[in-house]
């Protein structure tokens, strides 16, 4: 994986358990909405990752 890609899904995932933090104190759903989306987008960097290799090696 090239390095802005990594870079990209890193900052989306942080932005997004930085937006978890805040709405702690806010809505109990939101916190739940942004946990599922910092791991769908964990989750995509690593699927990425794999697919990258796979298409690099065949």
């Amino acid at each position: 994986m090239s390095k802005p890609l990594s870079l990209f899904f890193s900052v989306l995932a942080i932005v997004f358990m930085s937006a978890m933090a805040v709405s702690i104190s806010y809505n109990g759903w939101l916190v739940l909405l942004f946990g599922l989306l910092s791991l769908f987008t964990i989750g995509a960097g690593f699927i990425v990752k794999a697919r990258l290799r796979r298409k690099k090696q065949g």
